[in-house]
């Protein structure tokens, strides 16, 4: 049996609940393109997003170790996977749309640049005068801009729903433009992306603290006093007294991970009743997001990201190594600023579209690791 785009927004339609966005009921994309034949518009969405240039990219930068400096750490890609699995997993148990939800859990980090966060607050401050410099926003900018692989339009002309999961921390959201204007703004994203946005802190304070035992950064005998890892620990030693090390860590991770996914389905479904919401607008108008954790873990997760940064982001072993490759970074910029020839044609062209600070940064920000190492090399040290 063969299942068509239309067998499947049908089914959206009876399976899912009232307030989720459903794909047959997107706004669109920017420039309109003809259904395809057997995937819906987020699944259309999820394709582009993997088979983009950026995508690839992300599997060669830092997530919180240099990227190259373990095998088993972390990078941009493992982390970004990791929220996708998240992500369909609530958005499954609340019967809401997993492929929307796995489209902005996808796009969420693309727009970070190498080295980190670190390397974020280092272009921040070169474009301090010209518009600063954000991940979030810069994800948006590589969609919609940048990526250029159709012949009618820049960018991967997404959904407005995906793009929509990907404004993060805005105070207003503005819905698309139709042909009798533009509706009022409104306050809040779909359900979906406040999933992915949820399942992103799930994931990277989660798996940081697996990283930061892995590397042994971080010490057990550290985490007694964080509920969230204590409760959990005690309750698998409990159940399997027999197990130690790694494989305890691991194993207590795991269900770290579990009991917040948990938590955020049943508090989430309770709070979604409550607000009588019924249907996805009625959720884009809410002045607050829906989807959250209980308030006991919310207060526990504030102290496990307080100790994450005390003691793992900002930890000499890792802060030096990144502020060092921040360095390079400042000096590569610096160089493209003095003798923008060294961009190449295209992003010459860039250049006269949105001017040198912007396009220098745009090109920077889609390095990895490796290539702004090289970059550097080739630069400085002939």
């Amino acid at each position: 049996m063969i299942r068509t785009r239309e067998t499947v927004n049908e089914d959206e339609m009876t399976s899912l609940a009232p307030y989720a966005q459903k794909s047959g009921e997107s706004a669109g994309r920017k420039h309109p393109e003809p259904p395809h034949q057997f995937r819906t518009e987020y699944q259309r969405d999820c394709a582009r997003i993997i088979h983009s240039r950026a995508f690839r990219r992300l599997e060669y930068k830092t997530q919180v170790f240099l990227n190259g400096t373990g095998d088993h750490l972390r990078t941009r890609l493992t982390h970004t996977m990791e929220v996708v699995s998240i992500s369909r997993s609530i958005a499954r148990a609340l019967a809401l749309n997993e492929d929307l939800a796995e489209a902005i859990a996808l796009a969420h980090d693309l727009g970070h640049p190498p080295f980190g966060h670190s390397g974020e607050n280092a272009l921040n401050e070169r474009m301090t005068e010209f518009g600063g410099f954000d991940h979030n926003e810069q994800s948006l900018r590589i969609l919609e801009r940048i990526e250029k692989k159709y012949p009618r339009f820049d960018g991967l002309n997404l959904t407005f729903e995906l793009l929509e999961g990907l404004q993060k921390h805005r105070k207003f959201y503005e819905p698309p433009k139709t042909a009798a204007g533009r509706s009022p703004r409104y306050t809040s994203p779909s359900l979906e992306a406040q999933i992915a946005d949820i399942a992103d802190e799930i994931a990277y304070y989660s798996h940081d603290l697996d990283d930061g035992l892995d590397s042994n950064l971080i010490q057990p005998a550290q985490l007694s006093e964080l509920e969230v890892w204590q409760e959990t620990f005690d309750d698998v030693k409990q159940r399997y007294p027999q197990i130690r090390g790694r494989e305890l860590h691991a194993y207590v991770i795991r269900c770290i991970i579990d009991r917040e996914v948990e938590d955020v389905i049943r508090t989430s479904d309770r709070i979604i009743s409550e607000s009588g919401v019924k249907s996805a607008d009625d959720v884009r108008r809410q002045k607050t997001h829906l989807i959250q954790y209980s308030g006991r873990l919310l207060a526990a997760n504030r102290k496990l990201r307080t100790f994450l940064y005390d003691n793992m982001y900002y930890h000499p072993s890792v802060a030096g190594v990144n502020q060092h490759a921040c360095d390079m970074l400042r000096s590569v910029f610096d160089a493209y600023l003095k003798d923008p020839a060294l961009l190449g044609e295209s992003t010459a062209r860039r250049i006269r579209k949105d001017g040198l600070h912007r396009a220098v940064c745009d090109y920077l920000s889609g390095m990895t690791d490796r290539y702004l190492i090289e970059e550097h090399t080739r630069l400085f040290q002939k």
